[in-house]
């Protein structure tokens, strides 16, 4: 079945959050595995393992995941791709947008999976808004 507006799997959000630096060094420090546990509650417990092509990341819902990363540009754009064990691979966009020359703006758009019923996709919102405060407090030193 196509999925049209109405259908749940058509839903996304997009969650934001200003931040008062530069959007190349929050780009820089958000697009670096090591530094993922440090503000990414919602995806990473603990340090990434490099495999291959990809990532290996222990989430805190599903267990050890493969992880890719979207490469390295001068866009901002750090998409990234989540495939917990046994489950379809989540495609996850996530932007660094410069707004003004020391100040930025972090925009993750989730995108509601078929299986996610309405409290799944708030309680994700939810999660991803505060990673990016996290985001948000890291790069701004407090």
């Amino acid at each position: 079945m196509k999925p049209t507006n109405d259908h749940p799997a058509a839903q996304s959000r997009v969650v934001t959050q200003r931040v008062n630096c530069e959007w190349r060094r929050a780009y820089a420090l958000a697009a670096d595995p090591a530094r993922l546990p440090d503000w990414a509650s919602g995806l990473a417990k603990s340090a990434l393992l490099p495999q291959g092509d990809h990532w290996i990341v222990r989430t805190p819902e599903s267990g050890d995941a493969r992880m890719r990363f979207a490469p390295p540009n001068d866009f901002g754009v750090l998409d990234h791709w989540v495939a917990p064990e046994g489950v379809p691979e989540v495609y996850l966009p996530f932007r660094v947008i410069g707004v003004a020359p020391d100040a930025c703006e972090l925009q993750f758009t989730l995108l509601r999976q078929p299986h996610m019923d309405d409290a799944a996709f708030e309680r994700d919102a939810s999660w991803i808004a505060r990673d990016l405060q996290a985001l948000r407090r890291l790069l701004e030193g407090s």
